[in-house]
């Protein structure tokens, strides 16, 4: 019945990670930060202020063009890390590893990890950075 239970709350973790950042980014829908983050929303990001109210205003002030394309994810436990694609909202597309951390069935805390995307003709290995393996596409 645990491993049931646990193997329902990772899945509904996943899920809630990919509505919260295509709605909150693609969207600017701010009701996605009162559905998905906890009231203690703790971000780690040097260039974003710590609670839900910065998070927001960080959203809010990204170009309306600004995107967001979800990739893989994966969960464990209270985690959720997820590989995605920023664009539209700088000069060269941004690639993330974003870390999710849920509390009381809430996002509590975020991490992420970024770098510019370069195009697979720049690159040593000529491979695409970005992948979307549900979609079976670069």
């Amino acid at each position: 019945m645990a491993q049931s239970r646990t193997k329902t709350e990772t899945e509904r973790n996943k899920a809630a990670v990919l509505e919260f950042l295509t709605t909150a980014f693609n969207s600017k829908d701010f009701t996605a930060l009162d559905r998905y983050l906890h009231p203690d929303y703790l971000q780690h990001n040097p260039f974003i202020p710590p609670d839900r109210a910065g998070l927001r205003t960080f959203i809010a002030e990204l170009p309306d063009a600004g995107r967001y394309e979800p990739g893989a994810i994966i969960a464990e436990g209270d985690l959720v890390m997820i590989h995605g694609r920023y664009s539209g909202s700088t000069e060269t597309p941004l690639l993330a590893v974003d870390i999710f951390r849920f509390e009381e069935g809430l996002v509590v805390e975020h991490w992420d990890v970024l770098q510019d995307e370069v195009p697979a003709k720049d690159t040593v290995a000529g491979n695409h950075m970005f992948t979307d393996p549900q979609a079976g596409r670069a």
